[in-house]
């Protein structure tokens, strides 16, 4: 039973080929006593045809077929007629005759919709986990674990090329308390005892560069007993490095490196030759974090002094009292309604404003508002270019005190 090909690999250039394919029933169409079936693995899909005219012995078997049927054909690449092409299938200019059919596995129809080209699920994660292996079979998601293969098999040739060694270290250790709860293994041989999973290679790490490795790697697996977060999970997965006789600047550009080779071979794109850099102060202050997305643009700025000129008590005293005003713009949110509004005046709340200050720029950059009447027309402007607004835009401004940075502004 070994195939000649996968289920993406046939074009026109095959055509008059005899071959054999396997996979999985994607859909049957039934066009009058022809029927046609896309047949999907891993690597695509291609249509097979059953037609009483070329076999009818093999047409018979295919009117069992039904979705998700695991099947074994042989027959000829032909190629499709003009007009019965499919440009988004990269099979899409061939077809395949059959000439044998044997069904390896039949099955009962799926409770998950496999082959809906919709990545949104509308089963519930309780069904897609009790039929797992039916979610995995669902092309969209395939495609992100083929695309996690295919970044660690870059990550691994960007170490090796650089002269860095993957080595593991183990699972099974003695707790190092550290910032999170380690997880506990019972030992059997050793009653009343108890292995921790590592939170991360740390002193396995160090040890390595102590003992002369100079350059470590490793795609670790963590553990942390902790609450989740939006970026962190009980069991994670790490890229681990460690360099020897390096310093900061050495150390950031073998990153900026890694970033650009590594993202721009697996994504297939041209990546920038420089990482912009900045310093934490700045971060902090342009966007309030320390590892901001610049991609969502949206920058924090200061507007104090605009603020200060105008006769909105709560900017006026806030500059008086030594505080300062900042604002964003939303891109494309003038249409906001007053309850998302309120649903973001209340999330600021949680972290100590008092209110949020609202502005939309209408037609004609004209910058509406709820306080305008404290503001001139000029003032208005100013804030709205101070912030980068333009039409269709909201504005959000937030007054309150200088709060002092526990780094230098050389971090």
């Amino acid at each position: 039973m070994k195939r000649t090909h996968n289920c993406g690999q046939l074009r026109k250039e095959d055509v008059g080929q005899t071959v054999t394919l396997a996979g999985w029933v994607d859909r049957r169409r039934d066009h009058g006593g022809v029927i046609f079936v896309d047949l999907r693995d891993k690597y695509g899909k291609t249509q097979i045809v059953f037609n009483p005219d070329y076999n009818a012995d093999v047409l018979k078997t295919a009117e069992q077929l039904r979705n998700e049927y695991v099947i074994y054909v042989t027959g000829k690449v032909y190629a499709r007629e003009e007009g019965n092409t499919n440009e988004k299938l990269a099979t899409g200019e061939i077809e395949v005759k059959a000439d044998k059919l044997e069904i390896l596995n039949a099955a009962l129809t799926s409770p998950l919709a496999i082959n809906d080209p919709n990545e949104e699920c509308k089963e519930n994660d309780d069904l897609r986990l009790q039929y797992r292996y039916l979610d995995l079979r669902r092309p969209w998601i395939q495609k992100k674990l083929l695309l996690k293969s295919r970044f660690l098999k870059a990550v691994y040739d960007f170490f090796y090329a650089n002269g860095f060694e993957n080595i593991e270290t183990p699972c099974l250790c003695k707790s190092t308390p550290e910032g999170a709860r380690d997880y506990l293994v019972p030992s059997r041989v050793n009653p009343g005892k108890f292995y921790a999973l590592p939170q991360s290679p740390q002193q396995y790490k160090q040890l390595l560069m102590i003992a002369g490795m100079d350059r470590y790697f490793q795609i670790a697996k963590c553990f942390r007993d902790e609450d989740l977060r939006a970026d962190r999970q009980p069991e994670f997965t790490q890229i681990d490095v460690e360099m020897s006789f390096v310093n900061q600047d050495e150390v950031m550009e073998m990153f900026d490196k890694f970033v650009t080779e590594v993202l721009g071979k697996v994504w297939n794109f041209e990546p920038p030759r420089h990482i912009r850099r900045m310093k934490w102060a700045e971060a902090m202050l342009k966007y309030g974090s320390d590892k901001p997305d610049l991609r969502f643009d949206l920058e924090i700025h200061d507007v104090s002094e605009i603020g200060a000129k105008s006769n909105f008590g709560v900017f006026k005293n806030c500059v008086a009292a030594g505080g300062k005003i900042r604002g964003i713009a939303a891109k494309g949110c003038v249409d906001f309604t007053r309850k998302q509004i309120d649903e973001l005046t209340a999330y600021v709340g949680k972290y100590g404003s008092k209110g949020l200050v609202w502005m939309r720029v209408k037609e004609n950059d004209e910058v509406e508002t709820q306080v305008g009447k404290f503001f001139t027309t000029e003032q208005l402007n100013e804030l709205r270019d101070a912030v980068g607004a333009k039409c269709g835009d909201m504005m959000f401004f937030i007054a309150g005190p200088e709060k002092g940075s526990p780094r230098s502004e050389e971090a």
